[in-house]
């Protein structure tokens, strides 16, 4: 049964954002009205959709005790049970603590693990994968910090991505990604296996993580592109380093107060992140367990090339539809991911 109460809360305050918003707010309030309202909306009209059923269900039961409209209120009486069952289950789903973090643009880190070139190599076609479905979605990515290798393998890449539910969607990437294939490396033609790194961090406002200008280092150095290619005549790159933690960040783009916003966006959301995994630590005594809990210590996935297969280990996930996902193909996982996420929180919570 659903929480009747709960759902007058949900329609109570829908109606009053929607008022709200009807009657021009202040600009200050426009943004915080308009984020909230687009957040209840989706529960408030499953909530309509429940009161509506509860209608027709009573109505219906009402028509039992008509001789003429029994034999119609039979015939709708198990159609509406079905209905409620599954409006129950999307509103149970809808009722599940958000993370606040969903909605946030993301810092993404890619960076090569153990197999040398070719893990820099592989490293370089999960960005590409994640660019053709950041560009699927409509997402805007700008790179922050980038190193090639020689053969143009990333030793290292930053970048912000900006968009609608970023964080939500990419959160589940995190971990290790390992590959499996003949790399253009090897003359022999034999089965290599390397990984890469990925890290996946919600973006920090500055109001949630507060910087003291006497805990960070600024330094500024001469900016290069891939394999040292269009060197910038002047002193623009910055790197920002964190002294308590020892954290560094170095951005690289043309402008050096551009590059002082991105590298202060980036630091702080490696501080969110960590105090994130904190608090996630204190909440369960083992993390590798959550979907989604961001430990890039845990090999998530294998791409095995010579079968065309893509197999998610955490929830025993495979697709043999291994170049449509380096194609950016990504909504089936990640759409799976995201299902047993919610199964998990709908079982701790006994529902």
């Amino acid at each position: 049964m659903m929480p009747s109460d709960r759902l007058d809360q949900i329609l109570s305050r829908f109606e009053y954002l929607e008022a709200r918003l009807n009657a021009g707010p202040d600009a200050s309030e426009i943004a915080d009205l308009t984020r909230e309202y687009a957040d209840v909306k989706p529960v408030a009209e499953l909530a309509r959709d429940w009161r509506a059923l509860e209608v027709a269900e009573a109505e219906a039961q009402a028509m039992l005790d008509d001789p003429e409209m029994a034999e119609l209120a039979r015939a709708e009486l198990p159609d509406l049970a079905a209905r409620r069952a599954t409006l129950e289950a999307e509103l149970q789903i809808a009722l599940l603590p958000k993370d606040a973090a969903d909605a946030r643009p993301a810092i993404l880190e890619i960076r090569p693990g153990t197999g040398g070139e070719e893990a820099a190599l592989f490293a370089g076609d999960l960005e590409a994968m994640y660019r053709r479905y950041a560009e699927a979605r409509g997402w805007r990515m700008e790179v922050v910090e980038r190193q090639e290798t020689d053969l143009g393998g990333i030793k290292e890449l930053v970048v912000r991505v900006e968009g609608e539910n970023v964080f939500a969607r990419l959160k589940f990437e995190s971990g290790v990604h390992r590959v499996q294939r003949v790399p253009a490396t090897e003359s022999g033609g034999r089965i290599h296996t390397s990984a890469a790194t990925v890290a996946v961090l919600p973006e920090a406002e500055a109001v949630e993580i507060d910087i003291p200008a006497t805990d960070i280092r600024i330094d500024t150095m001469r900016a290069s592109g891939a394999g040292g290619q269009h060197v910038n005549t002047t002193d623009s790159a910055v790197r920002i380093t964190h002294l308590p933690t020892g954290i560094m960040v170095t951005s690289a783009e043309k402008s050096q107060h551009r590059n002082r916003e991105i590298a202060m966006n980036v630091l702080r959301a490696r501080l969110y992140d960590a105090e994130r995994a904190a608090a996630d630590a204190e909440r369960a005594s083992d993390r590798r367990a959550q979907v989604g809990s961001g430990d890039r210590s845990e090999r998530i996935r294998t791409y095995n090339f010579p079968q065309g297969r893509m197999t998610d280990h955490r929830i025993n996930l495979t697709l043999y539809k291994l170049d449509q996902v380096m194609q950016g193909d990504l909504d089936e996982v990640i759409d799976a991911l995201t299902a047993d996420l919610q199964a998990r929180q709908l079982a701790e919570m006994g529902a």
